[in-house]
């Protein structure tokens, strides 16, 4: 399934949905491009997708701003596996580290492993 909206903003459709193989293309995977971008890949401000990489990402794995996903890496990251400045997470890596395992400089939760202080 491919969709572009025609809608542009700084040169991105507004929306993008690529979901699954497209054998035109020769694609495996579909790779959406978009302020919203849906798909098996998703890059955009709002992005949702397996692998997803914006703004604001959510997916099974997501790098970006404010992260929401299986393993999370970003300034802001929530997950499963969180990674980031603030990152919250059943395994949390950050300066600010909240949950069942937090490493870092401040971290809280359940075990705590703290860097670099008392």
């Amino acid at each position: 399934m491919r969709f572009q909206s025609r809608l542009r903003i700084f040169g991105w459709p507004l929306l993008s949905v690529a979901l699954g193989p497209d054998l035109a293309a020769m694609e495996a995977r579909g790779v959406a491009r978009g302020v919203v971008a849906i798909g098996d890949v998703a890059i955009g401000g709002l992005a949702l997708g397996g692998v997803a990489l914006g703004i604001i990402p959510i997916g099974g794995l997501s790098l970006g701003v404010m992260a929401i996903g299986g393993a999370s890496f970003g300034i802001i990251a929530l997950g499963g596996l969180a990674i980031g400045v603030y990152a919250v997470g059943g395994a949390a890596i950050g300066v600010y580290a909240n949950g069942g395992l937090a490493i870092g400089v401040h971290p809280e939760g359940g075990a705590v492993i703290r860097l670099f202080g008392r």
